[in-house]
């Protein structure tokens, strides 16, 4: 147990920096072939912050533990605006740009939606093949509507990654060593949560929800406070927006596409409801009671203590069960 617990620890570590350095060096790669900026912060950036449960539940599907890649997908959505949205809201009231209240929130609510529907008769090939379809018309959508805006001058090109200054063999060397330590930490993490979940007698669906969903949404968590601190706090709500996007598009896709089978009942009566029930006040909260447009620190510490509760009822579903 306590060496399964480290081993997940230590997972978890590796996984947040080797996801930074991939993405950087991802970035400065694109850059050196001449794509801009905008489109890397719109693709590989993006992505790339969702690449730590991409692997995981990908690895957990292979492996026959789906409940594991399901809770995952949906425990970091609900982490993304309980967790992180909440803890940023406290340091910093978060604003929302217009267009991020007009198109990408209602998009994200219908997608969940979406989701929700077609789990009732579990995830199957063609629900995995849907979703993935929806993956690259978001990708596209994203990149048009983005490029739309910087030939207006909405968007700033000129920003530079971390890795760009130095040679191409070092920019290389530490993206391949970023994308091995990503192969491995998610390999880790699988085999380390499975054996704690034997271990307590708990299913792989919990783990998933509450240990593995918090530790791959850590690179949301850093980007998301950085920005904040930076006081780019439209930044922050975009970043988990989009982040929750990819999640429901790429990662939920994948227990339909590799190991097709029923979704657990207690992801459909308890799991997506809150999932849904957070991304809706989400939107409730941009529109505003008082001053649309921000998610003011009462409003944070809610979503903080939703999640709390959260935790405490599949907690006490595990005891229970």
């Amino acid at each position: 147990m306590w060496c399964d617990s480290i081993v997940l620890i230590a997972s978890l570590a590796l996984m947040v920096y080797s996801a930074d350095t991939f993405v950087d060096g991802a970035a400065a790669i694109a850059q050196n072939w001449g794509v801009s900026t905008l489109l890397i912060g719109l693709t590989v950036v993006g992505f790339g912050t969702s690449i730590p449960e991409v692997l995981v539940s990908s690895l957990a599907s292979w492996q026959g533990n789906a409940g594991l890649a399901v809770g995952n997908a949906l425990g970091s959505n609900i982490a993304n605006i309980g967790l992180i949205l909440g803890c940023c809201a406290l340091i910093m009231p978060l604003t929302f740009r217009p267009k991020l209240l007009s198109r990408e929130l209602p998009l994200l609510l219908i997608t969940s939606l979406l989701c929700f529907g077609l789990a009732f008769d579990g995830l199957s090939l063609s629900d995995g093949i849907i979703l993935l379809v929806g993956l690259v018309c978001f990708i596209t959508w994203l990149v048009r509507n983005g490029l739309d805006q910087s030939k207006n001058g909405g968007f700033d090109d000129t920003s530079a990654m971390p890795l760009q200054k130095r040679s191409m063999i070092l920019v290389w060397f530490f993206t391949i060593i970023g994308l091995l330590g990503l192969l491995i930490s998610a390999r880790l993490l699988v085999w380390a949560s499975v054996n704690i979940a034997n271990e307590l007698g708990v299913s792989d669906l919990v783990i998933g929800l509450t240990l593995v969903a918090m530790g791959t949404s850590l690179p949301e968590l850093a980007a998301s406070a950085a920005s904040v601190l930076k006081r780019q706090t439209d930044m922050a709500v975009g970043n988990v927006i989009g982040s929750n996007m990819y999640n429901l598009l790429a990662v939920y896709s994948l227990p339909g596409l590799i190991a097709p089978g029923p979704v657990n009942e207690s992801v459909l009566s308890r799991d997506f409801p809150v999932m849904l029930a957070l991304t809706l006040a989400l939107f409730v909260f941009g529109f505003g009671f008082f001053k649309s447009g921000r998610i003011n620190r009462w409003e944070g510490l809610f979503l903080l203590s939703s999640y709390g509760a959260y935790q405490w009822l599949v907690f006490k579903s595990t005891i229970t069960g």
